[in-house]
């Protein structure tokens, strides 16, 4: 496997800046008085989360990254892709287990099986 991914599939970029907003109108509440400086800490792991949190796609595997950690998925396994109630893209593993591929959207899936050089269509 390469180090590097073919595609990297991430959450809009408008909640890291939603994240840097919160942080900068957090800073005179956390200078009024220092126990509340941690509330701080909120807008910089939603930033944190923002920014790590998507899907990587390899041309053997897919890795879903969260803020802490990630999980590897050998494209092998995956039986089918589709989208679940929220509009979000779920892989159903040859296990029966669903893992959520965060970021990737029905607009976005093209992409993401061009880039892992999967085949696009309904099998029958």
């Amino acid at each position: 496997m390469s180090s590097k991914p073919l595609l990297r599939v991430r959450k809009t970029g408008a909640l890291m800046v939603a994240a840097v907003i919160a942080f900068v109108c957090a800073i005179p509440l956390a200078g009024a008085m220092w126990q509340l400086t941690p509330v701080l800490l909120i807008p910089t792991a939603i930033f944190v989360w923002a920014w790590r949190a998507g899907t990587d796609v390899y041309a053997d595997e897919l890795r879903v990254r969260a803020l802490v950690g990630s999980t590897k998925v050998p494209w092998q396994r995956v039986n089918e892709l589709a989208p679940d109630r929220s509009g979000q893209i779920s892989a159903l593993l040859d296990n029966g287990k669903v893992i959520r591929l965060t970021g990737v959207t029905p607009d976005n899936l093209p992409r993401v099986l061009a880039a892992g050089q999967q085949q696009i269509g309904h099998s029958e």
